[in-house]
């Protein structure tokens, strides 16, 4: 597969906001989520499936660099995102012009928190969490969980906003 050079400026400007976004992770789940959740839809829609996966494999690298993580994370929190952006690529046509882009985003984000919250929050953590964090471990299951859900919904909402906005632009002709 070869990926054209606006498919590879629009992955590497979005993983640079991913990346910027990360720092502020320890401040606030609810800032860097939404933002990396819109970036891997924005990726998606614009620079399509292949970009969108390649993006989710990153972003959770670049944040252990960042913020730190259990390394057995990181498979569940790559797939996790690229269940959203399939559901996105694949599912966004198959429910109209208006309403694709909402239904598959909210049907990619049901999806993404089930199977992280099923892996990470049932599994991995109560597994593989150092003892002097298990009394941690509540919130860490609702932030591989609840939260996963609550911030893949406002990262589509942004995701939306942006694309309404960005499809009165030449860019947004493409998409």
């Amino acid at each position: 597969m070869k990926l054209k050079t606006r498919q590879i400026t629009v992955t590497a400007i979005l993983l640079a906001i991913c990346i910027v976004s990360q720092f502020f992770k320890n401040l606030n789940v609810y800032i860097t989520g939404p933002i990396i959740n819109a970036a891997l839809i924005l990726t998606t829609v614009y620079a399509g499936l292949a970009c969108g996966i390649i993006l989710s494999v990153i972003t959770p690298i670049t944040s252990f660099f960042i913020t730190g993580a259990i390394p057995a994370m990181f498979p569940c929190i790559m797939i996790g995102n690229i269940i959203l952006v399939l559901a996105v690529a694949l599912l966004r046509s198959k429910f109209g012009k208006k309403a694709g882009l909402p239904v598959s985003i909210v049907i990619g984000a049901v999806l993404k928190a089930l199977f992280m919250g099923i892996l990470i929050s049932l599994i991995i953590l109560p597994n593989m969490l150092p003892a002097k964090m298990q009394p941690m471990l509540h919130v860490l299951q609702l932030q591989f969980s609840v939260t996963q859900l609550i911030t893949a919904l406002i990262g589509g909402v942004y995701a939306i906003i942006i694309l309404a906005v960005l499809r009165n632009t030449s860019l947004g002709e493409q998409a």
